[in-house]
């Protein structure tokens, strides 16, 4: 027996020919819950509250530009030949890929203009960041969209025949891999709220990007919806690759620093017994 049989619609509130869709509201909530949890989290980083609102529109407006340039990528020859429909992001078709390397860019300069720990700031958003996916992710659902492989688990759900991928049309149900994410993003987000603050700045950001990219590496081999193939690896996978070294990187960049702070520590203390 399926979890269900329901068949969503996309559209959460119609007056007239006005439309609010689930997408659009999800991720609306997404947004606000993700600031109140930095406002919360921003007098433990000793960062002021006023930095969070200013952040907090940029972060915004850089996010859904940065994740629509991903989404239009990964599909590009459809947008080639529809370009108008590159601005009907509430019609669903967002990658978080694309909005945390636009995010990362917009922390850094933000830190460099207002001397800031980078670190902190990469830290005190990533459980926002999570906790984001997780409520942000059902909006796929009501789109019927970021589903998986045909199955006959318990968790399948049924897709309507116009929203099955061309190939799968005798098929009914399928992963919820909307579902598996959002469950997997909360349980990450409580893990870093657990974290917070224990390990030197940087590890609570390490830890996000290792743990989602990890994890959607190995959850892209469920996917079945259109993407470029590098290498005999969908870009999904490709992307989580590249966010998982690079997540090395910054972990051997924290060492590095943590060493050479080690290191000038010693020097002064050295050059203190020697007077």
């Amino acid at each position: 027996m399926p979890f269900h049989h329901f068949l969503p619609n996309p559209v959460l509130i119609k007056i007239g020919n006005f439309n609010i869709y689930w997408y659009g509201f999800l991720i609306f909530i997404a947004f606000w819950s993700g600031f109140l949890i930095s406002l919360k989290l921003a007098k433990k980083f000793r960062i002021k509250k006023e930095k969070i609102f200013d952040l907090a529109f940029w972060l915004f407006i850089f996010g859904l530009i940065g994740a629509r340039f991903y989404h239009v990528f990964s599909e590009f020859k459809y947008y080639w030949q529809n370009p108008l429909e590159i601005l009907f992001f509430w019609q669903g078709g967002l990658g978080i890929y694309g909005a945390m390397i636009f995010c990362f860019f917009v922390l850094y300069f933000y830190s460099k203009k207002n001397k800031l720990n980078f670190f902190s700031l990469l830290d005190l958003f990533s459980p926002s960041l999570a906790l984001g996916l997780g409520i942000a992710r059902w909006g796929n659902y009501f789109n019927q969209e970021i589903y998986g492989l045909p199955t006959n688990s318990f968790f399948r759900i049924p897709i309507s025949l116009e929203n099955r991928l061309p190939g799968f049309e005798n098929f009914e149900f399928f992963h919820p891999l909307f579902f598996y994410e959002s469950i997997f993003c909360l349980f990450v987000f409580l893990f870093l709220i657990l974290r917070i603050k224990k390990g030197q700045p940087g590890s609570i950001f390490f830890l996000f990007v290792i743990l989602y990219s990890t994890f959607r590496f190995f959850i892209e081999f469920l996917r079945i919806d259109p993407q470029p193939i590098i290498f005999g690896l969908r870009l999904g996978q490709i992307s989580s690759l590249f966010a998982f070294l690079f997540a090395i990187l910054i972990k051997f960049s924290m060492i590095k620093k943590n060493g050479d702070d080690g290191t000038r520590t010693r020097n002064l203390i050295r050059d203190r017994d020697a007077i």
